[in-house]
């Protein structure tokens, strides 16, 4: 039985996920804000299969408390043979350009409370000598447009911490997964138009449980987002500059 433990598993991808961990029969370890929303996904998941289903209230702002989430993550499963790291939100731009204040609280929520929650989990994960720690990060994290760039540079920073923790931790035995969806239809992105390039949290969740299982550095979901990226990456600055991205 695999043991997964899921932080922002309300997040529609995070729920996509553990629904296909659940029909494997996996025990999950469900962290979010809200302990309500929690009991209504983890009663649904118990339904689907999951051998065990377990929920604990955290605010990831709150730093002080990770140290006792992750104690009573391990003390519930054991050792987790999955962390997946999937909590964020989806910044209004002019907002963060507008506020200083605003902006760092949503750095804070996409960027350095992740990093500050990824130290502690990595540090147990490699003292195990194996195990998979997957976040779920952006392709916004690719190159700042102008758009969405206090949101991607949260996400860029996440990728770079996620870099050298890959490297540090190869030599222990535990995998890294950065996983960066393009377009995905949730809650959180109700209120933008959509188009063929968006996918559903359960085509997302498709791909991340496959490239957990593989072991995959850097997943692009769907996989389309990874030529489109390089494109972007590639273009010459004083094209970029003129594009409406």
């Amino acid at each position: 039985m695999q043991k997964i433990l899921i932080i922002g598993a309300t997040s529609a991808i995070a729920e996509a996920v553990a629904r296909r961990y659940a029909a494997r029969g996996a025990a999950l370890f469900l962290v979010a804000r809200n302990m309500a929303r929690l009991s209504v996904i983890g009663a649904d998941l118990a339904v689907r299969g999951a051998g065990q289903v377990s929920q604990y209230a955290l605010d990831v702002n709150d730093l002080a408390g990770h140290a006792a989430m992750i104690e009573q993550a391990w003390a519930t499963l054991g050792r987790p043979d999955v962390v997946l790291v999937a909590h964020g939100t989806l910044p209004d731009q002019a907002a963060c350009e507008a506020s200083v204040e605003v902006f760092l609280s949503e750095f804070s929520t996409n960027g350095s409370a992740t990093m500050a929650l990824l130290g502690p989990i990595a540090n147990r994960l490699a003292e195990a000598g194996t195990g998979t720690l997957a976040v779920i990060t952006s392709v916004a994290g690719d190159r700042g447009r102008q758009s969405n760039y206090a949101y991607g540079a949260a996400k860029a920073a996440t990728s770079a911490f996620l870099s050298g923790l890959r490297q540090r931790l190869h030599k222990r035995g535990v995998a890294v997964v950065d996983i960066r969806p393009g377009f995905v239809d949730t809650p959180m992105t109700a209120h933008l138009r959509k188009g063929p390039l968006w996918a559903s949290p359960d085509q997302v969740a498709k791909r991340i449980v496959g490239g957990i299982g593989r072991g995959t550095p850097v997943l692009y979901a769907p996989g389309f987002w990874r030529l489109i990226m390089l494109v972007i990456r590639l273009l010459p600055q004083a094209v970029f500059n003129r594009a409406a991205l």
